[in-house]
């Protein structure tokens, strides 16, 4: 298995292989292969069976910059338009201390700078989202629990400002 620069697998013939024999092919629509003759005999052999096993996708090299490529991913997101137009001003007023509401200011400074607002945005649709349909989450993972934004839209469950974690570990 590899993953390129913009965080696209791609699988051999026998990773392919081993992931269907064992039964773990449901993942196969988000990899790419390079073997052109391998993705046209095996999209041949299931097309019969496309809506069980996913067709594969050719991997091709693509002369974009990160920066653009994660823009056309964001601009492909699927979520309602104009959904919780009302977020930043949500986010203060769940702030009960001025320091809740400085490292707001500070961490949507952040996201602004970083360009990753779409991303809090459709944060808040997922987690809405996986809420009203009653699916559980983790508590925290890595990096992001260093946010105190993400917090407060309910991406965790860990209080940054509770455990003194420093922001630029999320936006290292």
């Amino acid at each position: 298995m590899n993953i390129d620069k913009y965080g696209r697998t791609t699988l051999t013939e026998n990773e392919a292989l081993e992931a269907i024999y064992s039964n773990s092919y449901n993942f196969l629509d988000s990899v790419y292969f390079s073997n052109t003759n391998t993705v046209l005999t095996f999209n041949q052999a299931v097309e019969k069976n496309a809506d069980i096993i996913p067709l594969l996708k050719f991997y091709q090299n693509l002369d974009i910059e990160i920066k653009d490529w994660d823009t056309q991913l964001q601009n492909q997101w699927f979520m309602p338009k104009d959904y919780c137009p009302d977020l930043i001003e949500m986010l203060y007023k769940m702030c009960k201390t001025k320091e809740q509401t400085e490292r707001v200011s500070t961490e949507l400074e952040l996201f602004i700078q970083h360009n990753m607002m779409d991303l809090l945005f459709y944060l808040k649709y997922l987690v809405d989202t996986l809420r009203q349909n009653k699916i559980v989450w983790g508590v925290g993972r890595g990096s992001s629990v260093a946010s105190y934004v993400l917090f407060l839209i309910g991406v965790h469950k860990i209080d940054s400002i509770k455990y003194d974690l420093d922001i630029k570990e999320f936006l290292k």
